[in-house]
């Protein structure tokens, strides 16, 4: 009976450890999607600044 229990428990362990695993990972790639697109919008918004517009405005 107690090798049941222990085989079960740790079978519950190892597969829960998987979902952390996944977790983690998928925390990383959120990170680094979210950092990407802060830095797209900065340097967007420098090159807007840098560069004039080509609209005329007094036609």
């Amino acid at each position: 009976m107690k090798a049941i229990v222990l085989a079960v428990v740790t079978g519950a362990v190892l597969l829960t450890g998987g979902c952390a695993v996944f977790t983690v990972a998928d925390a990383a790639v959120s990170v680094v999607a979210t950092t990407v697109k802060v830095g797209a919008k900065v340097v967007g918004a420098g090159v807007e600044a840098a560069l004039p517009d080509d609209d005329d405005e007094d036609d």
